[in-house]
This record gives structure tokens, sequence and C-alpha cells, in this order.
């Protein structure tokens, strides 16, 4: 990757997560969404984690959680889904973006715009759909 249109690519970040159903997971997702802290979540609802807690394997069901922000605002957007998080110790992994399309990287980065004033730069929702 690295071509052109490739530069502002990398100021957007993915953060992965998980949480024990879709419900949980919204009620974390639509607040970070609401606050600008993140352009998108998708919640996978189906998956199933096997895990090492307290010295046990455990599995359990859970959603996976894709949400689509920019460098900036990680720090707050962790902050904001720990303390949203059912969990003790929520998934919570920043993943580099290394391209993509220009068009969808934009709207993440005015999505995640400080305040109304980058939210309102975003495309509106017959727009976004064609991006998702």
């Amino acid at each position: 990757m690295g071509g052109e249109g490739d530069g502002g690519a990398r100021e957007v970040v993915t953060v992965l997560m998980t949480a024990p159903g879709a419900e949980a997971a919204e009620a974390v997702v639509r607040p970070l969404i609401e606050a600008g802290l993140a352009a998108c979540g998708n919640i996978l609802p189906g998956a199933a984690s096997i895990y090492r807690w307290e010295g046990k394997v455990h599995r359990d069901p859970e959603a996976v959680v894709i949400l689509k922000t920019v460098r900036a605002r990680v720090a707050e957007l962790l902050e904001r889904a720990r303390a949203l998080h059912p969990y003790d110790v929520p998934e919570l992994l920043v993943q580099p973006v290394e391209g993509g399309s220009e068009a969808y990287l934009e709207w993440v980065r005015a999505s995640c715009g400080r305040g109304t004033e980058g939210r309102e730069r975003g495309m509106d929702e017959p727009e976004r759909e064609r991006y998702e």
C-alpha cells in the first residue's frame, strides 16, 4: 500500500472491542458516536470468545465491535469506552489504517472533528451508506 491518497490514512485508526452481546455493545458505541469520538461502530454479534480469566478457561458469546476514529481522539475514546463498558478489563485494541477510500477516510476525519463543527462536515445518511 502506501500509494497516492494514503497520506491522511495514517491519521485514521480502528479500535477493536468486544462486548457480552449486541445490546451491551450498542450501549458503549452509541455514546462514542454521539460525542464525536468515533465516526462509525460496526457491531458484529455471534462471536465466540475463548479466553483465560482468573486462572480458568472460559467460552462466552460476544459481539465484536470495529470503531473508526482518528489518532487525536483515541485517548478520550478509550477512557470513555472503559467507563461505559460492563467488563472489568475490556478489549480495546488500537490498529493503524494503512490506506483506503479517500472519501471514506475524509468522512472519518470530518466526523471525529472537535465539537459539532467536524460532525457537520460529515456525510449525510444516504451518502454515508454508499461507503459502509
